[in-house]
């Protein structure tokens, strides 16, 4: 089945569904009582009989006149009517009482598609009428699982790089250039895949590949081999926070959105394990720094460390496969226009949390519904019926959900700073974050304390104190008049002046506290980063916009080895462009045009 969310192939209501019940649903939701548990709405759209939902202040528009001579004129001038109308409406956002206060929908009408737009609100409701339960609480864990992977797998590259270099004797930035180009497949991939053939999926898998090919990397002969499982270990790292931030919003009620932003503490806590581990067994397991004629037999620290992440990672593929069941993506099923089966969805949840829900199939079918040019299992061709691969029934392939967050001007702009935001600070970060361990280690040496226990010792550190940035974050985006993208140039500001603070030192314990300092800010930054661009994207195509946004990241990550292959890392010069290039990245996020604090997503 495929789902063509253009204005002029829309089934009219009058075709879809019962008129009459869909306008007076509608209509209901702006004044009247609600269903039982569901929150009243206010400002919804109104129906006028032309198969789209119109806000109140929006002119009648004209019904056609199906005469048999007359049909094409007709519904040309119909459809020149309802684009008159999108014109015309208000740009009132609906919104609905949480139960403590009221929450406004992020995007105003005439953004989405009227009719995804209209059964998302009715989804939207239907969320909130089912709370935040043991499902939610499950999915909060299972998805930090992703953020863990994410945090412990790129920065790995970092820690090990010391003593696979001696082991090996190669050019270190090669190494980091192979994880992150293995990131930027997987993002593009699992991103855009999660909104063609659904979450479910994609969510159980990404883990399972990292697992098996971290793991494997620890056996590693020689450089290319590391390189290579390296990679593709990346392939399935880089799906996770694209595929996960999507699955856990499309769930969450809107007044408890911010947790996403909290989920980055398993970020935080995956640096404190990996640090951890990393600081005895490569200590204490590992050739000395720079030491001619390092052996395998010398130097399995590194390959310890392998072992035990990447089988702590099919640990959790485990969690998730067996232990949790993953339900398809509601507000993913609406958009496929597979609205009994979302229904079916919300009715599951509502039941593992042990209540109840009233959304019915009718409630969404009564909106409208969208053409539907293939059946579940079957493809036209030639006018004749085809199989088609089990991974297309639900999508043609097409560059749809890229077109639709370039859609509007606004979105455009939204979907353009947004990209340019996880770009740049993607650029800075793995230019100073990939060479942390080896820019103590050779400015230790010129402090006099360089060696590998006290090199790990200190990432260990910087690693504990990041911790609190997670709380600090969540506390943050949710004050008023700051918000995410406050939030996101406040804390990309500190983290710049940290970094140019660290030039400043003269002693091995003041860079600790510059970069201690650097690594509260930046986890604060990447917290808010991670949460902000999927609340912004639509549902629908939430999965594509983060995929883009982490391919920026992953693909100007790809820039920064090679500028420290032409780089004098001796040098103050690419940490004074990195603190530079993150405080541009934060004055970016002031210019959003979407603010989701206090919104719902849709």
């Amino acid at each position: 089945m495929s789902t063509d969310f253009s204005r002029t192939n829309r089934s009219p209501a009058w075709k879809s569904g019962d008129q009459n019940s869909r306008r007076s649903f509608i209509a209901n939701a702006d004044s009247g009582p609600q269903p039982d548990g569901f929150p009243n709405i206010k400002g919804h759209t109104v129906d006028h009989g032309c198969g789209v939902v119109r806000t109140p202040s929006a002119k009648r528009c004209r019904r056609p006149r199906m005469l048999d001579t007359q049909q094409s004129t007709t519904q040309h001038d119909d459809h020149k009517d309802r684009e008159l109308e999108d014109t015309t409406s208000t740009t009132q956002r609906a919104s609905f009482d949480s139960g403590t206060a009221t929450i406004d929908n992020l995007y105003e009408d005439g953004v989405l598609d009227p009719i995804y737009h209209g059964k998302t609100l009715v989804l939207n409701r239907a969320i909130q009428e089912i709370g935040m339960g043991r499902y939610q609480y499950m999915l909060f864990l299972v998805c930090g699982f992703g953020w863990f992977a994410d945090s412990v797998w790129p920065l790995i590259t970092g820690l090990i790089l010391a003593p696979v270099t001696d082991e090996f004797k190669f050019k270190a930035p090669f190494l980091s250039l192979a994880a992150n180009a293995g990131l930027l497949v997987g993002a593009v991939f699992w991103g855009l895949g999660c909104d063609i053939w659904g979450r479910r999926w994609c969510f159980n898998i990404t883990l399972f590949i990292a697992g098996v090919f971290g793991l494997s990397a620890g056996g590693s002969p020689n450089f290319v081999t590391l390189a290579s499982l390296i990679a593709v270990m990346g392939v399935g790292v880089g799906g996770n926070l694209p595929v996960d931030s999507a699955i856990f919003l499309d769930l969450v009620p809107a007044s408890k959105q911010y947790l996403l932003t909290f989920m980055s503490i398993f970020w935080c806590l995956g640096q404190l394990l990996v640090n951890l581990l990393a600081w005895p067994l490569i200590a204490n397991f590992s050739c000395s720094f720079s030491t001619a004629g390092c052996e395998r037999r010398n130097n399995m620290g590194w390959r310890y460390l392998l072992f035990l992440l990447g089988g702590l990672t099919l640990i959790m593929w485990g969690a998730r496969f067996f232990l949790f069941k993953l339900v398809e993506s509601p507000r993913y099923l609406i958009g496929k226009g597979k609205d009994a089966e979302a229904v079916a969805v919300i009715h599951q949840v509502a039941a593992y949390n042990g209540t109840t829900s009233t959304l019915t199939v009718e409630q969404l079918t009564s909106i409208g519904t969208f053409p539907q040019k293939y059946d579940s299992d079957a493809a036209m061709v030639g006018g004749q019926q085809k199989r088609r691969w089990s991974l297309s029934r639900t999508s043609d392939y097409t560059l749809e959900h890229v077109k639709s967050l370039f859609q509007t001007k606004k979105i455009a702009y939204s979907t353009s700073l947004l990209i340019s935001i996880w770009g740049v600070i993607g650029l800075a970060s793995t230019l100073y974050n990939n060479f942390l361990p080896f820019l103590f280690a050779s400015r230790g040496a010129r402090f006099g304390d360089s060696s590998l226990n006290i090199t790990y010792r200190n990432t260990f550190i910087i690693s504990v104190v990041g911790v609190p940035a997670a709380f600090f974050a969540t506390w943050l985006v949710q004050m008023p008049y700051v918000g995410r993208r406050g939030a996101l140039a406040f804390s990309s500001a500190l983290t710049g002046a940290f970094l140019f603070a660290t030039t400043t030192a003269r002693t091995s314990n003041a860079l600790l506290g510059w970069n201690c300092g650097y690594t509260f800010a930046s986890n604060v930054m990447y917290g808010v980063l991670y949460a902000i661009s999927p609340e912004i994207f639509p549902a629908k195509d939430r999965g594509t916009g983060n995929g883009l946004t982490a391919a920026a990241t992953r693909v100007f990550g790809l820039i920064a080895p090679i500028i420290a292959l032409y780089a004098d890392l001796n040098t103050a010069v690419p940490v004074y462009i990195a603190g530079a290039l993150i405080i541009f990245a934060g004055s970016l996020a002031l210019l959003l045009p979407y603010e989701p604090r206090g919104r719902a997503s849709m």
